[in-house]
């Protein structure tokens, strides 16, 4: 009733009406959705329906948002290692060390990849020990000054027993990340970290353990950024060369001669069926540049410039095609 209308309200009448609406996030970092033990992160758009001499009509529905992390940057894609000893005693005895070193390629990975593990296990005690690898996900949850912190199991493994003076070694042993959720780094309230743990499960004593720090991200790896990796890992590991001193005088390369001989030099001629075909199907004058350079050996080493004071506006110039 346009009479009984106020300002800003639009009477619906009987039917079905449907309306489309949006709305755009804020611009400022939004932390991702998440369901905790002692907290959440939660998104959701309520809409009410208001009706003269009723309650309003209301519902809600849950969005998910993710904070993007791409884990293409140098940090997230820098390796992580350590190394750790342990000496176990029993009163007056004293064992041999257990020593633990292990590598992982970089600090990012996504929901579904494998990391590589890299480690080496070396048993010089009198117990049999075990080594093992986990995947944690800490929790931490703050308010009103205080904090909670939670540590659940996300993935493991499990190696072979090692006996008293034996070695273990994992070339890429392999420990697949199941479906969780992305690390949450920047958030006031909730803060939700990973590590990975390669440790050595001792029988009767403290473990001998390292902890990796894991960034759980949302942009998987690009191709171009792995290869990128892998090749500047190879020149990091082979860069011994540079430090090699370099000759007083270079060699001079073998004659052209002592590298293809005649025969090879005639073999590898096309035979003239071949060459006529070609020739229809290019220039004439690009054909016999082809054919003019293809078999001349290379300048002699010893060639110097006969001219080497003159100008080099003086000197003569190749004809423009």
């Amino acid at each position: 009733d346009d009479d009984n209308s106020e300002e800003g309200l639009h009477t619906i009448h009987s039917g079905r009406h449907e309306y489309a609406f949006s709305f755009e996030l804020p611009q400022t970092p939004l932390a991702t959705s998440f369901e905790g033990r002692h907290g959440s992160v939660r998104y959701w758009v309520k809409a009410e329906l208001h009706r003269p001499w009723f309650l309003p009509v209301k519902l809600k529905k849950e969005f998910t948002v993710f904070e993007h992390i791409d884990i293409n940057t140098p940090s997230l894609l820098s390796p992580q290692a350590g190394t750790k000893e342990k000496t176990l005693c029993c009163w007056l005895c004293t064992s041999g060390p257990i020593s633990l070193s292990a590598k992982i390629e970089r600090k990012g990975y996504t929901p579904g990849e494998s990391i590589q593990i890299f480690a080496e296990i070396e048993n010089c005690s009198s117990r049999v020990v075990v080594p093992k690898a986990a995947i944690y996900q800490t929790q931490a949850f703050y308010a009103k000054g205080k904090m909670k912190e939670v540590k659940q199991l996300v993935a493991n493994l499990r190696g072979e027993s090692l006996s008293s003076g034996k070695t273990e070694t994992w070339n890429g042993k392999k420990l697949k990340i199941p479906p969780v959720s992305p690390s949450i780094l920047d958030c006031s309230i909730i803060r939700v970290e990973y590590s990975l743990m390669v440790y050595v499960d001792i029988p009767g004593a403290m473990d001998l353990f390292l902890n990796l720090p894991l960034v759980i991200g949302t942009i998987p790896l690009h191709t171009f950024g792995s290869r990128t990796s892998s090749v500047s890992s190879q020149c990091s590991m082979n860069m011994n060369w540079l430090g090699l001193p370099l000759p007083e005088r270079p060699e001079a390369p073998p004659s052209y001669a002592e590298v293809v001989t005649e025969e090879q030099r005639q073999s590898s001629l096309a035979p003239m069926g071949a060459c006529e075909d070609f020739e229809r199907a290019l220039p004439g004058p690009l054909f016999a540049y082809i054919q003019e350079f293809r078999f001349l050996p290379p300048p002699l080493y010893s060639e110097i410039d006969p001219n080497p004071d003159q100008p080099t506006d003086d000197r003569p110039s190749c004809p423009s095609r």
